[in-house]
């Protein structure tokens, strides 16, 4: 099929050979586009839309082809939810609680820990009643030990792929969407649930914790002079090891026992010699646990960042651990074998995800726990602990070490847990008890009842979708109509009938009907010609409307458009016709026409018969209202049309025939009958009309108001000729001996008489002094005499006595405000007073600068220097790009605009049509501002930075931006401003007194040697809490 646009051509071809008065019903058909051949799929390969009778590539390909079951639902297959045979349960990440489920699994495969665990008694006794579990609600656990119960059941036998650990989380009081340190959680717990099974009589439950976790060593101090020894014995739970400048656990394990020499100031006290003597100490391992818990020192605290940081440095360690030449008493069984890895990925200390490398007892075999997901490590060479590290290129990563046989590398490992050797794996199941199996047996029967529910919701999709499809399939079949009856219904509408995804609305085909309520010729591009038979099903079942028959068809809009492409073709002709016309000189028996009009009408007419084809394009939209974006620029040039309709701009504001002879033009009558066959709406004007007679005493008067204003400034520039010319002016500083008083207008007065002098046909006349915004609601003075002399004196203008006499005739004073001068007085005769009238109001004078000095720490960006200094000197330091650093051209830098008074929301019109200042105290801040231009500008000096800031912004987000500018870390930094020292990490800017162009001094402790290394810092937002709040810390 050709394109849309010689489609459109076309379909109106024959407007150029018949006139709107000869159009027939064929001609109509024809431009509706009715007899068009219809598409053939295959052959055509979208859909024309320039074809109301192409039905092909509007979504039916989705229901013509093979049918996919999966496309008529959404539903996974619950199946996919069920526990796979042999394979282990998994935990749902509940936020950031992936530390949590690590250590659930590694603890739920300590066998002797399950199996204590589920001797322990439980509250369930209570929930249990009869034979059997009440089923109208759910089993809540209330100790920690039946939550691990209950979990450690559903590990064991549920039919889950994972289960939910939400109630055991809740129990703790853990925040979900925190990581925590996974090393301090494990610390935390076992003490928790050490405490908690204290309580318990059977010793092989109240022992538990101790004989799996719990080894001892001692404190070992030798003097050096008597050689007396001193022990202090500790129980530990795991050994926390140093990897930094190592590289295998055994050098991690030494170090922990390496002796330590106490010398000098660190000398021992030894009692024997009853004095402070050279000594050694060291740690001796007197006794190991069953499963040998060792943690890899990875999260350090960073002195330099004042944060913590993570090691990424590879550690070697072996399946087998002889622990024998650690141990002070020898002989034993201290050979154990690797059972667990736990694993942190990730780069940083603060974020990052949490997984575990767990050996089952029982088989021998190797799991990776992530979560939800659980995999059986298998290959020829057993990888543990090595974990792809997120968010850090593979290029950046340190190359792996090489590993022996049962040897292997990690550096995202940071605990290892060992078990001790034993000759036989346990071979024995631990068996769940039986008001534990039941309550697991109710889950998994409610898991199976949801899986049928899933299967039966699956199924009555797919029967329905069937359904649709083959309702669907037949329909579209008898879609097209022939020479059948037919209607119209947007392609659009079919499209979504055909989309699966979205459910029908009725259909609405209000958008693409003309002004006569029939459908417009110009909307067919996006119809669609459809059997009368298809449209009776789709409004019986969807509604909606109007129908579009064919009695929808509108021949006045055909008309029209073939008057306006008539037109269209014949305007080239006519614009010659119209210039020779205008040649010729018409005397009377004229028009009047616009000579901006007469300029552009061509332009004129050729954009308003595009307007339609304009029409045609937006017809390409969407039908439900969502237009395409050129109705947005439509607008818009309609707006500019309304500006520059034709011979418009000679009509005056009343809609009369303008005064002005200069912008108009007398044409011939022919030279009108062309111009009004395009502009027929235009407003017409014979050379008899007179013209608007309003406008004319509007005129008059303002000619006369012109020479009345000219007289008025005159006399008044007559009469204040010093004032005018800023000449001879007296000043408060240096007062003047000639006069012992001086008088005070607003200089916002001043400036508005001199505008109003200098242009008085622009400008309306000043009548009023307006001395009221210089007073408080009161009466009172708004300024001292010390202030009008140094910041305030831009506010005021000082006049002469004998110019005050004057503005009192000539202008309306609403307040007398003059400054008296008096030598002498009754305290010291010497000294010389200054009095005002009206005095001062002390309270809103302090209010006011309490008001100024609030305004200076509410702001929202503003711009400070800091200055960083050594030994009291001001250096520079560029060793770290700069971020939020302003450049030293400043807002206040640049020149304000010149006040106008017309603008200004001070002044208003008074009926004489002069400007009277309002008299609004709470405006005088915002005059203050209008009227003085001060500069406020900082000027930088070398090795100053300016930073953006905000009142708001804390003193630790301050210390991050300086970081970033000095490479220097907020722990090191001492900041001072005017001499005081700024401390409090938690407190805003406005608070602490950092005012807009304050000058921050920076003093560092040290400078850094990493500036990598401050990446971990910007992780952290708020102050660290840890477990603080949690359960954890409540035993």
């Amino acid at each position: 099929m050709a394109p849309r646009l010689q489609l459109e051509k076309a379909a109106w071809r024959w407007a150029e050979t018949v006139r709107p008065e000869e159009v027939s019903q064929e001609h109509i058909e024809t431009a509706y586009r009715i007899w068009l051949e219809p598409c053939i799929r295959g052959v055509c390969r979208r859909n024309c839309k320039g074809n109301p009778n192409c039905l092909v590539g509007i979504g039916e390909h989705i229901w013509l082809g093979e049918i996919d079951e999966n496309s008529f639902h959404n539903i996974d297959d619950p199946n996919c939810e069920r526990r796979k045979k042999n394979s282990f349960v998994g935990l749902t990440n509940l936020g950031a609680t992936c530390y949590v489920n690590t250590f659930l699994q590694v603890w739920f495969l300590n066998l002797e820990l399950r199996q204590a665990l589920y001797l322990c008694p439980s509250t369930c006794t209570d929930y249990m009643m009869g034979d059997g579990i009440q089923e109208e609600k759910d089993y809540e656990p209330q100790t920690i030990c039946e939550h691990l119960q209950y979990l450690f059941a559903l590990l064991q036998n549920s039919n889950r792929r994972y289960i939910d650990p939400s109630g055991f989380v809740k129990a703790l009081g853990l925040d979900t969407g925190q990581q925590q340190d996974a090393q301090e959680f494990s610390k935390l717990f076992m003490s928790l649930l050490e405490d908690t099974l204290s309580k318990q009589k059977n010793p092989d439950v109240r022992n538990i914790v101790q004989q799996q976790f719990c080894g001892e060593y001692a404190y070992v101090t030798v003097c050096n002079q008597c050689g007396r020894e001193s022990k202090l014995l500790s129980k530990f739970y795991e050994l926390e090891l140093n990897i930094q400048g190592h590289k295998q656990l055994t050098d991690c394990i030494s170090e922990f026992l390496k002796e330590e020499k106490l010398e000098g100031d660190n000398r021992y006290f030894c009692e024997n010699c009853q004095s402070k003597q050279n000594a050694t100490r060291k740690i001796r391992l007197l006794s190991l646990p069953c499963t040998l818990n060792l943690q890899l020192m990875r999260f350090v605290f960073d002195r330099q960042t004042g944060h913590k940081k993570k090691l990424n440095t590879y550690i070697g360690f072996s399946e087998i651990l002889d622990m024998e030449p650690y141990v002070e008493h020898k002989g034993g069984s201290y050979v154990y074998e690797l059972s667990a890895v736990l694993i942190h990925r990730g780069v940083s200390a603060y974020s990052g995800h949490y997984i575990a490398h767990v050996k089952d007892p029982q088989s021998g075999e190797w799991y990776k726990f992530n979560d939800e997901d659980i995999e059986k490590m298998e290959g020829k060479k057993l990888q543990l602990g090595i974990e792809e590290d997120l968010a850090e290129p593979s290029k950046s990563q340190t190359r792996k070490p090489k590993c022996g046989k049962g040897t292997h590398c990690s550096r995202n490992a940071y605990m290892l847990v060992y078990r001790l050797q034993t000759q036989e794996r346990p071979s024995t199941t631990i068996q769940v008890p039986a008001f534990l199996q039941e309550l697991v047996d109710r889950d998994n029967s409610k898991f199976e009842e949801w899986c049928v529910e899933m299967a039966e919701m699956r199924k009555q999709s797919v029967d329905k979708g069937k359904a649709k499809h083959e309702e669907v399939k037949e329909l579209y079949q008898r879609l097209p109509a022939g020479a059948e009856p037919y209607e119209f219904v947007s392609l659009e509408w079919l499209q979504k009938w055909l989309d699966e995804s979205t459910p029908t609305k009725p259909i609405d085909n209000h958008a693409c009907l003309c002004s006569h309520d029939k459908l417009h010729p110009d909307k067919i591009s996006i119809m669609k010609r459809i059997s009368e038979y298809a449209a009776d099903i789709f409004y019986s079942r969807y509604g909606g409307g109007p129908r579009l028959t064919v009695k929808a068809l509108c021949k006045e809009c055909v008309v029209e458009r073939c008057r306006v492409l008539r037109l269209k073709n014949q305007l080239n002709e006519d614009y010659k016709t119209v210039n020779n016309l205008l040649k010729a000189t018409v005397k009377s028996d004229g028009f009047w026409v616009g000579k901006s009009s007469l300029r552009s009408w061509r332009q004129l007419a050729l954009e308003q018969l595009d307007e339609q084809d304009g029409d045609a394009d937006q017809s390409n939209g969407k039908m439900n209202g969502n237009t395409l974006n050129k109705d947005e620029s439509k607008e818009e040039r309609k707006e500019d049309e309304e500006e520059l309709n034709f011979n418009e701009d000679i009509l005056c504001p009343h809609g009369e025939l303008c005064i002005s002879e200069n912008e108009r033009r007398l044409v011939s009558k022919e030279a009108w009958s062309k111009l009004q066959q395009y502009f027929p709406k235009a407003p017409e004007f014979p050379s008899s009309r007179e013209c608007c007679s309003q406008c004319k005493i509007l005129e008059r008067e303002g000619e006369e108001n012109e020479a009345l204003h000219k007289m008025i400034a005159n006399e008044q520039k007559t009469s204040l000729p010093n004032l005018f010319q800023d000449k001879n002016r007296p000043c408060l500083s240096d007062w003047p001996e000639e006069t012992d008083v001086l008088y005070i207008v607003s200089q916002f007065f001043v400036e508005e008489w001199r505008k109003f002098v200098r242009k008085p046909t622009r400008c309306s006349p000043v009548s009023s002094v307006g001395n009221s915004a210089l007073l408080c609601p009161h009466g009172g003075l708004m300024f001292t005499f010390a202030s009008m002399t140094k910041e305030d004196s831009k506010l005021i203008a000082l006049i002469w006595p004998s110019e005050w006499q004057m503005i009192q005739k000539l202008f309306v004073v609403d307040h007398v405000i003059k400054i008296t001068r008096t030598e002498g007085g009754d305290a010291d005769p010497s000294e010389t007073q200054y009095t005002s009238e009206p005095k001062l109001c002390p309270e809103c004078r302090e209010g006011l600068l309490c008001q100024q000095q609030r305004d200076l720490r509410e702001y929202t960006q503003a711009t400070i220097y800091v200055h960083k200094v050594v030994d009291n000197k001001k250096v520079m330091k560029d060793s770290a790009p700069e971020l939020n650093v302003s450049s030293s051209e400043t807002e206040e830098d640049k020149e304000e605009a010149k006040l106008d008074g017309e603008k200004d929301p001070d002044f208003n019109q008074s009926n004489g049509g002069t400007k009277r200042q309002k008299i609004s105290h709470q405006n005088y801040i915002a005059y203050q501002k209008q009227v003085i231009r001060r500069s406020m500008r900082h000027r930088k000096v070398r090795g100053e930075k300016a930073l953006l800031v905000s009142a708001n912004q804390t003193l630790k987000e301050l210390k991050i931006q300086i970081m970033h500018a000095f490479s220097v870390a907020p722990f090191d930094q001492n900041l001072s401003i005017d001499g005081k020292i700024l401390s409090d990490d938690c407190a805003t800017l406005g608070t602490l007194g950092v005012i807009p162009e304050s000058v921050i001094l920076l003093k560092a402790d040290e400078p850094i040697a990493d500036y990598a290394a401050m990446d971990d810092v910007m992780q952290v937002c708020m102050p660290e809490e840890g477990f603080k709040g949690t359960g954890l810390l409540g035993h």
